[in-house]
């Protein structure tokens, strides 16, 4: 999948790049906790990330693969 921008409440909290929709569906249940601790009674949605989102992706992954990390490993960085 492509970069995908995770929202609270139409605010982006992370944008992640998950292997497939049930990657990002267990994502999105697991990390509920995280997502929302700011918000605890916010709403959780997602998009494709923009331009700028993910170029922060990119730059996210670039870090990671710079100290030897693999593709598998990363998932992806908050906003």
């Amino acid at each position: 999948m492509l970069p995908t921008t995770i929202l609270v409440d139409e605010a982006p909290r992370c944008v992640v790049r998950p292997t497939d929709h049930k990657a990002l569906n267990r994502f999105i249940k697991n990390g509920k906790s995280y997502l929302l601790a700011e918000k605890p009674e916010g709403k959780i949605t997602h998009r494709n990330a923009d331009e700028i989102e993910t170029t922060k992706w990119h730059s996210a992954f670039a870090l990671h693969r710079a100290w030897g990390g693999d593709e598998e490993a990363f998932f992806g960085v908050p906003l």
